[in-house]
């Protein structure tokens, strides 16, 4: 099939599982987004925990991609990555990051704004201590968002840092580790007939969340 615009023009669906009002959510962003996420886990969702990313540079030039949430509590949501990636380098010089979960067999979507700080050392070890080992060494052998020769380099990089440590413990690279997103903005939103959309909106306003409804 040939991608058209006039077959892109007239993709559509029109939703209907759902509605969200005001009265439906939680005064708590944090605590509805647990009560969407658990919906999404009992819808059986695949990987409901993987979110959009967003990040810009200096300049304000915007990059995206997607991340697994790896926690979630008042304090923010966490997520593990390589520090001298790009995403790291963009956070390093600007810390503020959008997150979006999309979950489609739910007509939803969350999206998060917020700064972001580096968690501290002993969490990121912790974290990095549940991780299949394979990933612990894809961790340390892979320069994340650099220029390789070949996906070879990469695999013979693996291999050898493997048979040098089959009996030990691979301990979390310096470069690797933790962030959290301190949320100042959360969006609910609920597909609906006609494109009119359910969003209510949450800010962290005077240290308290205030709870509005915006237009689709």
């Amino acid at each position: 099939m040939q991608v058209t615009n006039e077959f892109l023009q007239n993709l559509r669906q029109d939703y209907k599982s759902a509605t969200l009002d005001e009265t439906d959510v939680d005064d708590n962003p944090i605590t509805q987004f647990k009560k969407w996420f658990d919906h999404a886990v009992e819808a059986k969702i695949y990987e409901p925990n993987v979110m959009t990313l967003a990040t810009a540079d200096k300049s304000g030039r915007p990059d995206a991609r997607i991340v697994l949430l790896k926690g979630v509590d008042e304090d923010g949501f966490r997520f593990f990555t390589n520090y001298l990636s790009a995403k790291g380098k963009e956070l390093k010089r600007n810390p503020y990051a959008c997150l979006v979960f999309f979950w489609p067999e739910l007509e939803r979507q969350v999206r998060i704004e917020g700064s972001v700080e580096k968690l501290d050392k002993e969490t990121s070890e912790a974290y990095f201590l549940t991780r299949p080992k394979a990933s612990q060494i894809g961790a340390i052998v892979s320069p994340q968002s650099q220029v390789v020769p070949d996906r070879a380099f990469l695999e013979e990089r693996f291999e050898e840092f493997s048979k040098k440590n089959e009996d030990k413990m691979v301990a979390k690279p310096a470069h690797w580790g933790g962030y959290i997103v301190k949320p100042t903005r959360i969006e609910f939103w609920q597909g609906r007939r006609s494109r009119l959309h359910d969003r209510i909106n949450y800010e962290w306003i005077k240290k308290e969340w205030v709870k509005t409804r915006l237009a689709p």
